[in-house]
Parts: structure tokens; C-alpha cells; sequence
């Protein structure tokens, strides 16, 4: 099959060259990545690493052993500034690398933090992202029991910060332009239950607050809100969302739909390119789907190494995701788009469990400490089948006992 080439080292990147060669590919693999360090699991930066309670070694997905063993040639600390789709070949922001052919190409470029303006004081020191090692490596040493810290942003990634800046004993306050936290990608019932928690464990989350600008010269000393009151801070994180990673294959005049488009193979507009993890778009349900998940960056990554070695399989996504905030772990399966009635199941001690349906028809599940409430949900998803809402609501139905229904 030749030579196969993958920009962007992330999860996708990681699965995909060790998948081409668990399945026999026998030519040569080069993985290339912009970072200096080895690809390495990204949910723990925010949560154990921060904490301190993970090495980096131990965040890595596979060893440099095993990229040797195998025959896997990894490039980090490298920045691919072109692609020549018509020569195949790619070229490097370093000059003095030269440039390298490829006979299939696959982009798992993962996706970038939405920035704030530097017009309203996104570029002052002490304000910070949470994506990459280096981005929490650099803001480790603000988290000191006593500093005042905002998060702009009430999605997933501001709230698991805002829980280990809790526990660590920081003065944290939260920051939602929203009306309510989680609000894109929850339901009301789910948003409830995590501003509870954030607000037991001394966490102050103000909703439906805009972000006026950022207040310090040089470094960030605070900010004002869109009605002109002002909060102090000793530093500042920003979760306001990604984009996916794109810039690459446009100029590479790929086709751009909501990420890199592909087909149901993960191949790209060019035959000679595919494209798998948080910057790809595939068809999903009559319709287009980029998922933003390490379950779809697997799963995705090693459909596609597949097809690139010939097998011509569809990838059929079943979406999971997954978030740790104190001692609540939520589980997520299936995708709540258009959903018009929630069903609640328990509470049950700390555990509770939210099903979104439209009419009768099952779509999603969120289950807060309730593993096996979210593995029949997940079940239940993938077979194309809808639970009674009563026998859900009814502390006394067995949950295995829905698969049978």
C-alpha cells in the first residue's frame, strides 16, 4: 500500500498508525506531530494531572518502545505548513526539513480552543487554556489554596477545572453567557444537578453573565461583566468552546463541512486523503456529524485504517462521552439532539440517571454514578430500542430486564 503518512498525534493519530500495523501493513508509517511529547491521553490534564496525581509518562498512550518495536516512525515537535495533494507530498514549516511523499495521507488534526480578542484582554498573562500538556504545565503554579480564579465558560471542560481548583482550595467563580450552564449540550435536569454539586463544594456559578473584558496591564487582574460589575482574579481559564482543526486541508482545497468532510470511509474529497477524530465531519443519519469525543477518536481512527488498506467498511458511530467532577463520574451515550421529554430515574443515593426521548423513541442517556444505568442505555442505543418510560421511572424494574423488553 505504500507509504502512510498522519499529521496530527493526538488519540486519532495514535489509534490509527497502530492500527495499519496490527492489521498487517507492512510499508512504512510516520506519525507527526506538532507537540514535543510522545500522543497522550488529553481528559486527565484537567483532572489527575492537574492535581498532580499523574506523571506525564503515565498520560502517554503507548511508549516510545512501542512506536520503535513496531516500525513506526514518529516526528514531534513539527509543524506541517502545506499539502500538494496533486505531487503527494507535504511540506514543513521548518525549512530545513525537506519535504515527504506519501502515498495516503490521513489528517487527525484534532481541533483548536476558541480564543478571546486581544481587544478585550485575551493576550495578558494569567489567562489560560486547558488543551494541551503545555497548557496546563504552564498554569500549574497558580493553583494555590486561597488565589481568586474565573472560568469563563460552564461547559464540560470549565467545570472539571473549576472541580480540581475546588478541591485544591481556590476561590473559584464561573462564568456562563448562557442562562444556564451545559445548556448546549444538556438538558435542564443535567445542568441542575452539576451546578448543585459545584455550589456544595464552595464553587460560585453566575449564569446568564456576559463577558465585558478582561482588566490588568500586562497581566490579568480581574474582569467586567456585561453589566459593568467587576470581579478581582489572580488568574483566568477559558472554555469557550473548539474549533476543529481545518486550517490544513483547506488550504489544501479539501471539502470543509463543520470539519473535515468525509465520506462513510473517512476518505476526503481527495481519494488519496482521510481525515478521522475531532476535525472530521462524516455522513451520520441523512445528515453530517463531527463528534468531539476520545471514543469517536478511536473508533474512527482504526475504521479508517481499515479502508485505507482496502476493506471498504462504513464507520458507524455510537457516541459516548464521559466527565469527572469531584466524586460524580457522568457517562453519556447516545446524542440528545431533538429531544422533547426527559424520564428520571432514581435519585439512588448519588446516583441518578436522565433519558432523553423523543416521542416514545429513545436517544440519549446521562447517568451520574450509575454504571449500569449507562450500560443499558448504551445497549439500548445500539439495538434500536426504546424502554418503557414507566418501567424506567419504577425503582423496582431491573435494568438488565429492559434489554429483554
Amino acid at each position: 500500500m505504500g507509504h502512510v503518512v498522519v499529521v496530527g498525534a493526538g488519540q486519532a493519530g495514535s489509534a490509527l498508525v497502530a492500527k495499519l500495523r496490527a492489521l498487517g501493513h507492512q510499508d512504512r508509517i510516520t506519525l507527526i506531530g506538532e507537540e514535543q511529547s510522545l500522543p497522550y491521553q488529553r481528559p486527565p490534564l484537567s483532572k489527575a494531572y492537574l492535581l498532580g496525581e499523574m506523571e506525564e509518562e503515565r498520560l502517554w498512550l503507548r511508549s516510545a518502545d512501542f512506536y520503535r518495536d513496531q516500525g513506526i516512525e514518529v516526528i514531534t515537535g513539527a509543524r506541517v505548513a502545506a499539502i500538494d495533494p496533486r505531487a503527494r507530498q507535504i511540506t514543513f514549516a521548518d525549512p530545513t526539513r525537506a519535504p515527504m511523499a506519501y502515498d495516503d495521507l490521513a489528517l487527525t488534526t484534532g481541533s483548536t480552543p476558541r480564543r478571546l480578542p486581544a481587544a478585550i484582554g485575551g493576550d495578558l498573562e494569567g489567562v489560560y487554556t486547558v488543551r494541551t500538556l503545555a497548557d496546563v504545565d504552564a498554569m500549574k503554579a497558580e493553583f494555590a489554596a486561597g488565589r481568586k480564579l474565573i472560568i469563563i465558560g460552564g461547559g464540560y471542560i470549565g467545570l472539571e477545572a473549576a472541580a480540581v481548583a475546588a478541591k485544591l482550595g481556590l476561590d473559584v467563580t464561573v462564568l456562563e453567557m448562557a442562562p444556564r450552564i451545559l445548556q448546549r449540550v444538556a438538558a435542564p435536569e443535567t445542568s441542575d444537578h452539576f451546578r448543585a454539586l459545584h455550589r456544595a463544594h464552595g464553587v460560585t456559578i453566575r449564569e446568564a453573565t456576559g463577558l465585558e473584558r478582561l482588566l490588568g496591564t500586562g497581566r490579568v487582574t480581574g474582569v467586567r461583566l456585561s453589566d459593568g460589575s467587576e470581579l478581582p482574579a489572580d488568574f483566568v481559564i477559558k472554555g469557550v468552546g473548539i474549533l476543529p482543526g481545518t486550517a490544513l486541508a483547506e488550504a489544501a482545497g479539501l471539502t470543509i463541512d463543520n470539519g473535515i468532510a468525509t465520506d462513510e470511509f473517512g476518505r476526503t474529497s481527495d481519494p488519496h486523503i482521510w481525515s478521522a477524530g475531532d476535525c472530521a465531519s462524516f455522513p451520520y443519519k441523512g445528515g453530517r456529524l463531527r463528534l468531539e469525543s476520545v471514543g469517536n477518536a478511536i473508533d474512527q481512527a482504526e475504521a479508517v485504517a481499515e479502508n485505507i488498506l482496502g476493506a471498504q467498511k462504513p464507520y458507524e458511530a455510537k457516541p459516548w462521552f464521559w466527565s469527572d467532577q469531584y466524586d460524580c463520574k457522568l457517562q453519556i451515550a447516545g446524542l440528545n439532539s431533538g429531544y422533547d421529554n426527559i424520564v428520571t430515574r432514581g435519585p439512588e443515593g448519588a446516583s441518578v440517571s436522565f433519558w432523553y426521548f423523543r416521542g416514545d423513541t429513545l436517544l440519549a442517556v446521562d447517568a451520574m454514578n450509575d454504571p449500569r444505568a449507562y450500560m443499558v442505555g448504551k445497549r439500548l442505543i445500539e439495538m434500536g430500542k426504546s424502554p418503557s418510560k414507566a418501567a424506567l421511572q419504577d425503582p423496582a424494574t431491573v435494568m438488565k430486564d429492559l434489554l429483554k423488553a
